[in-house]
């Protein structure tokens, strides 16, 4: 009987690296491949490490050839930009908070590792995600949550497409991060106490703001903090430097604790609020997409719990599909900082039943 074939996204740390060992270990002929995403001296030493740092394709290379496996290097550093980077800039321009790890999966990753399975006839892709892959009775695939609770990444996932899932395979879902170390310590993979990426690997210092500046060739123009009936409270540094339900580096004496409750780009105002003015009972919500859960008719409900943030608990909400690409989503009970331009992604049990980017 031929092996199947498995194209390994290998970013040279220790948990892309043990899934290529276990795919081997379960039969199947595995390929390693990184997808290089941004331009090594744009990054300083400390990033060195990220999934987009400098150290990436010597690391991958070097377990590749540990594991006697054959490795390749995909140049999306294009498409890495135009995808991630430009689209991490541009809402931050307007007032909104991305999340760029959700777009660079669906978008970069997974068609890039699907792209080369395409070239080489292999049977499926596969990478280092703490997330599982289900088919379900009503035969559409999901993402199932990940053994590890607290390293769970179904989150970020919650956008892929069923072409996607159907021919991907996630093995670290099964394991805890304790015994995934433990498994690269034994097979002698030489990562196994690499630290983990970081979010927004492609910033240097992790200072975004600069980072944004940057990159548009200009500094934010500062504005007025305002209350809720327009009353000026003081002066903001620009609108890129804040996020909703934020409280520290706001530089505001109030003699009370006070947060970010909205961000208005078109009239460059941060207005702040009291903690209870934070919470809201409902959202809207675009570019949706259905995984577990078969697509919504318009005017159609549904009840699912659901994440407005990555590590958020999840709460219950009622789901109608209020448009051709739009939600709403009703809560059981009010939630603190509701985000625009994150992700609100649903659960119907242990699955990922859809999902949407929060206006």
């Amino acid at each position: 009987m031929k092996r199947k074939t498995v194209v390994v996204g290998m970013s040279g740390g220790v948990d892309s690296s043990v899934a290529a060992w276990l795919l081997q270990q379960q039969g199947y002929r595995v390929i390693g491949v990184t997808i290089q995403m941004w331009h090594g001296n744009e990054l300083t030493q400390e990033d060195k490490n990220g999934c987009c740092g400098l150290s990436v394709i010597e690391d991958a290379r070097r377990i590749a050839q540990i594991l006697q496996i054959p490795y390749y290097v995909m140049d999306c550093k294009r498409k890495f930009k135009k995808r991630v980077v430009d689209y991490f800039i541009e809402e931050y321009l307007h007032g909104k908070t991305p999340n760029p790890c959700i777009v660079c999966n669906r978008y970069v990753k997974w068609e890039a590792l699907l792209q080369k399975s395409i070239e080489i006839k292999a049977d499926y892709i596969a990478t280092g995600h703490y997330a599982r892959i289900a088919k379900l009775s009503n035969g559409r695939y999901a993402i199932r949550n990940s053994v590890t609770p607290e390293k769970d990444q179904t989150y970020v996932l919650y956008n892929l497409t069923q072409k996607q899932l159907a021919h991907t395979l996630m093995p670290v879902g099964n394991y805890r991060k304790k015994q995934i170390r433990e498994i690269a310590e034994k097979s002698g993979l030489s990562m196994a106490n690499k630290h983990d990426s970081q979010e927004i690997c492609f910033v240097p210092d992790k200072d975004y703001a600069v980072f944004i500046e940057k990159s548009v060739g200009r500094k934010m123009p500062e504005g007025n903090f305002v209350n809720n009936e327009g009353k000026i409270l003081g002066c903001h540094k620009g609108i890129i430097h804040y996020t909703l339900g934020q409280r520290r580096g706001l530089g505001l004496s109030m003699g009370r604790r006070m947060f970010v409750r909205e961000i208005r780009p078109e009239t460059n105002e941060v207005v702040i609020g009291e903690g209870d003015e934070v919470f809201s009972k409902m959202l809207k919500a675009n570019h949706i997409s259905f995984m577990a859960a078969p697509e919504m008719d318009i005017g159609k409900t549904s009840y699912f719990v659901s994440k407005i943030r990555y590590g958020h608990r999840g709460i219950g909400c009622l789901v109608k599909r209020t448009g051709l690409d739009e939600i709403q989503c009703i809560f059981n009970e009010s939630v603190r900082a509701v985000t625009p331009g994150q992700a609100v992604v649903f659960y119907k049990g242990d699955c990922v039943a859809g999902g949407g980017r929060i206006l």
